[in-house]
């Protein structure tokens, strides 16, 4: 109790950090949002993000084969142009890809951002998607992202996770089956169905709001303004599913929900993380201490814009040590169902606030942040979304994770299926 007073005092004294995010719509419909950032912070970034996402793609492995279309050749420069360019200009280019959005980023020194903007923006308005960039460049990397997914059983998990806990949309793979089903006219198609005014947003850190919607209202002038493509919104099932494979011994326990993330969802990965807040300790999560020799467990925690995925990933050299920590993890789950300790709470919720805002230190994390309330016109503040995790006590904590619990749960094993135990043998 003294622990958590002093805790207490040190937070207030130490006051709030402000994290303000204004968002508005530019004349030709993209949103628009500019991060506060330090102003003697010498460099800035852009992200373009597109609603373009594995879940509304209309093949499978397209998004991601549009994700590597990336920073190729468009009207106003070659790849290689764009490649010696931002050289000079001391810049890096990025593009990822999730199951909602497409993001195409630019970190540079401040000063650059309209010639970063509008390679950013090119890509958008004017890519040419040419044949021989298909086969020579794109087609390759397609190829190695899916060989790599299928070489980690970790991934392998995750993504059968998401196809059984929410089959249609969500669970749409982030990447392309070994035997893909589109060409190049089916990425030109998906392109030209989400590369439209109102299905792109751009965040900016260390931009000035109005700066940076005049370069958004020029740079998308051009953009299409049909609508974008639709998804149905998401439903939890849940189920079991088992997969041989090589590598760790692996297994993904797992409970779905739908609507829009919560803070209890995130205290609750939190609180399943047996991480360590010191270096080679064992910390004081409440599976850490139980975890036998010879595995591992990694908190997850997956929040999209009406659905979330909560769990862990546990894994092994043995499927015996696989399912003596399955079982530990599923007990501390129903622990926190039963009613945890305000204590352990407490910790959790500081673990997950800390995570939260420790990622909107990046522009990664930002972008994943407030990505999807962009989208929905909600509050896009990081203050607000931090906020949120003050209200979290000890009630709301049980209640949350005994909603969780009470849905069929998503496991998934990969590796020796003689060996790896069911779902239920883990209490399930």
């Amino acid at each position: 109790m003294f622990t958590a007073a002093r805790v207490s005092a040190a937070r207030t004294a130490a006051g709030k950090r402000s994290f303000a995010t204004a968002v508005t719509e530019a004349a030709n419909g993209v949103k628009v949002a500019a991060v506060e950032k330090a102003s003697s912070a010498p460099t800035a970034s852009l992200t373009v993000l597109v609603k373009a996402g594995s879940r509304f793609e209309s093949k499978e492995g397209v998004a991601n084969a549009l994700k590597n279309f990336a920073f190729k050749s468009t009207a106003k420069r070659t790849a290689l142009g764009t490649v010696r360019e931002s050289d000079l200009y001391g810049g890096v280019l990025s593009s990822s890809l999730g199951r909602e959005h497409l993001a195409l980023s630019a970190e540079f020194l401040k000063g650059d951002e309209a010639y970063f903007l509008d390679v950013l923006a090119s890509f958008i308005t004017s890519a040419k998607f040419t044949r021989h960039e298909f086969s020579e460049y794109v087609a390759p990397v397609i190829e190695s992202d899916t060989a790599a997914a299928a070489a980690s059983p970790a991934i392998q998990a995750i993504e059968l996770a998401h196809n059984i806990a929410f089959r249609q949309g969500l669970g749409a793979s982030l990447y392309p089956p070994s035997h893909p089903n589109f060409g190049l006219s089916d990425i030109q198609d998906y392109a030209h169905s989400v590369f439209t005014q109102g299905n792109i947003a751009v965040i900016g850190t260390g931009i000035e709001q109005a700066k940076l919607a005049e370069l958004v209202s020029k740079a998308f002038a051009q953009a299409s303004s049909a609508a974008g493509p639709t998804s149905p919104a998401s439903k939890y099932f849940g189920g079991e599913n088992r997969v041989a494979g090589n590598g760790p011994q692996t297994a993904f326990i797992g409970f779905g929900t739908t609507g829009a993330p919560s803070a209890e969802a995130a205290a609750l990965a939190a609180y399943l993380s047996p991480a360590p807040s010191v270096k080679w300790s064992q910390g004081v999560s409440p599976i850490a201490a139980a975890l036998p020799q010879g595995s591992s467990v990694q908190s997850v925690y997956l929040p999209y814009s009406d659905a979330s995925l909560v769990g862990v990933l546990v894994q092994g050299h043995s499927a015996a040590a696989v399912k003596e920590a399955g079982k530990v993890v599923v007990d501390a789950v129903k622990k926190a169902a039963a009613g945890a300790s305000a204590e352990e709470v407490a910790t959790a919720v500081a673990k997950a606030k800390f995570a939260a805002a420790s990622a909107a230190d990046a522009r990664a994390g930002i972008v994943d942040a407030i990505g999807a309330k962009i989208f929905s016109g909600s509050d896009a503040s990081i203050a607000s979304a931090l906020a949120a995790f003050d209200a979290v006590d000890a009630s709301a904590f049980s209640k949350a994770a005994s909603s969780l619990i009470a849905s069929k749960p998503t496991y998934v094993a990969v590796g020796d299926l003689g060996a790896l135990p069911y779902a239920d043998e883990l209490g399930l």
